[in-house]
This record gives C-alpha cells, structure tokens and sequence, in this order.
C-alpha cells in the first residue's frame, strides 16, 4: 500500500487523484494540503499548509501549482519522502531546484502524466530521425483556464525534436511578415479555448507529403492515473530523478 499525500487537493486533479486513488487497491490517500483547508471531510483531511500534516505518507503528488513548488520540496526533503511534480510552467531556477532535490530524495517530474503522451513522444523521435529534412510544427490546445503557454506536453514534444535534431530551434507562433520559414525551426503554436482537456499535434511536413503524430486527451482522468503509476513506481526509491519514460520501460 502506498501512502499519498495530494497537494493542490481541492483543484480539479486534486479531485481526480482521489477519485481514481479510490479504484486503485495499492493506493491510500492519507491526507491533502490546499489553500482551503477542510478537516471535516469524510474522505480525508486538507490541511492548508505541510507543516499540520501528521499522516505517515510515503509519496507526495503535486497538482497545485508552480508557485507551491518551494513548500512541496521544503516538505519532501525534510521528511525523505518522494515527490511526484506534475505542474507545469516552472521556471529554469525552479528546475533547478527540483534537480538539486533530486540529489537528496527521489522525484519524478513531466510535463503531461499520460502514458499515451509519453510513447507519443517516443514515436516523434523516430520520427524526426526518418524524416530529417521535414518541417516541423507543433499545435497544442488546452481550456481558457491554463495559464501557462506553450503548454508543458508542447515543450517536451519539441525537446524530443531537437534532441534527434540539436541544429533546431523553438519559433512560438508567428505574426506579420516574419520572413520564410527557416528549416531548422520548430514551430509552436496555442490555443485557447473552452474546456478542452488537451490536445497535442506534430506535423511533419515536406514539398511532397506530411505526417501527422497527434493525441487526444478527453478526460484528465488519465492524467490522474499516471501520477498514481508514478507513485507506485516511486515508493522504494530513495534518491533520483525520473519521467514517465522510467515507468514505461519498467513494465
């Protein structure tokens, strides 16, 4: 049994964390920590800082927010508990930070926790090395909620890209007369809109043919499951850092 503490409870992952944690017999959420707190819950308490919680948890799962990352790791590493991180739109300092924390407790850090997305990524890359030359482009959409853009998923797309194809570089969107395309760019581009859950499409385009790699994420629900895969893989690990790439080639 793997105990999980949620943070960013209350949100929306907070609720679908608990919600698949419920169907899951290797999982007990012991505890959550948000900025509203409720104790009287009969599902299980929300503190609203780490410093009241008194469970015995064995990983934490963080869907709160960038901004929260200093007391999540606070957390962690005075404790020796591992860290799944699954916001997005962290800075290169704060990067930094989980890095340096990685060197001292286990974590697990990714832009999107859906298994589909992460063999997506896998699949752009053999991409990229059988089309070298194709024009690539990138197009994400997400709700009128998400504050960050490009989107985390978009990010680790294009990384996937350039890590075949070191030359690339990252063109987000493109207005006026910018000149034609250069061959080396990847073009990234998002939308806003509605309640869509998250879509990702990469374009592989020549002067005679394209190729197109997408995924459609309909529920966040699948995000959810993969941050419990993570925790269940995290459990007895002591120190590192790791990606959904490490709970897929555990299988």
């Amino acid at each position: 049994m793997v105990n999980i503490l949620i943070s960013g409870a209350k949100g929306r992952m907070g609720k679908k964390v608990y919600d698949a944690a419920a169907l899951n017999e290797n999982i007990s959420v012991v505890c959550g920590v948000d900025i509203v707190e409720d104790l009287s819950s009969k599902d299980y308490p929300v503190y609203n800082g780490f410093s009241k919680v008194k469970e015995k948890v064995d990983v934490v799962i963080d869907f709160s927010s960038p901004a929260n990352l200093d007391n999540v790791l606070k957390f962690c590493l005075e404790n020796s508990i591992p860290a799944v991180l699954c916001a997005t739109g962290y800075t290169e300092e704060q990067v930094a930070l989980v890095k340096d924390a990685s060197t001292k407790i286990a974590v697990f850090r990714s832009g999107n926790m859906s298994l589909g997305v992460n063999v997506l990524i896998d699949l752009v890359k053999k991409a990229a090395a059988a089309l070298d030359g194709f024009d690539v482009e990138i197009i994400e959409k997400h709700h009128n909620q998400k504050v960050d853009a490009p989107s985390g998923t978009a990010l680790m797309l294009a990384d996937g890209v350039k890590e075949i194809s070191p030359q690339k570089y990252y063109t987000y969107g493109r207005e006026g007369i910018c000149g034609k395309r250069d061959k080396n760019e990847i073009g990234i581009h998002a939308v806003r809109g509605g309640g869509i859950v998250g879509e990702h499409e990469v374009i592989f385009a020549s002067g005679f043919e394209t190729v197109t790699l997408s995924h459609l994420a309909t529920d966040r629900s699948v995000f959810a499951d993969g941050a419990l895969k993570a925790a269940i893989y995290l459990k007895d690990k002591k120190v590192g850092l790791f990606n959904m790439s490490d709970v897929i080639n555990n299988k």
